[in-house]
């Protein structure tokens, strides 16, 4: 699964995993902000790869969380959901705005292959494969965007509101649409400091 191949999403391990990582969310979805030790301890299962002071707002929602790495500082707001059945990597000053959505699975196109069958082990399943999510450090993901399998976004972008990130962002880029494109480089003269207006 881990490598893009086709697999198995009924296979025991594997849904004993994603039996797992459900219930932790929901338990973490369960707690308030200020139960900081007890969303700690929930995090440890569901989301263990994390750096210092990543914070999830909840609700969050993990098909696994165990092949999900955030980095340090890394800030998500309501309803993050993150289907990784293949790696998900975050780096570093990551911040994730409401009702985003990265998706790692892919299905499919002919409906032959796609329909579920019956396993020579006896249960109904179905041909899954997936790609893996990058995204780099010090990355501004506005809200109810969807990165979806295969997808890489560079160190220092800003992603548009609304949009459907489907290939590759280049570094330092402020970018938007369906599909997600680069409309330009971030630069010095989008420093806070020329913003007057705003002060």
């Amino acid at each position: 699964m881990l490598a893009g191949k086709i697999y198995d999403p009924n296979d025991a391990e594997l849904l004993k995993l994603r039996q797992t990582a459900h219930r932790l969310c929901k338990q973490y979805n369960d707690t308030f902000e200020e139960e900081a030790e007890a969303r700690k301890n929930i995090l440890d299962g569901l989301l263990p790869d994390r750096g210092e002071g990543a914070y999830l707002q909840g609700p969050v929602y993990f098909d696994y969380g165990l092949f999900t790495r955030v980095g340090k500082g890394f800030y998500a707001n309501f309803n993050l959901t993150v289907l990784d059945v293949c790696p998900v990597t975050i780096g570093d000053n990551v911040f994730i705005g409401p009702n985003v959505s990265l998706l790692t699975p892919k299905h499919p196109l002919c409906f032959e292959d796609r329909n579920p069958y019956l396993s020579d082990k006896g249960y109904y399943t179905d041909k899954e494969y997936g790609a893996p999510i990058s995204i780099g450090n010090n990355v501004w993901i506005a809200g109810n965007v969807t990165v979806l399998a295969g997808a890489e976004i560079g160190d220092g972008c800003v992603i548009g509101a609304g949009s459907v990130v489907t290939g590759k962002i280049p570094p330092h880029s402020l970018a938007y649409g369906n599909p997600c494109r680069a409309v330009r480089k971030i630069t010095e003269a989008d420093r806070l400091e020329f913003k007057k207006e705003l002060f």
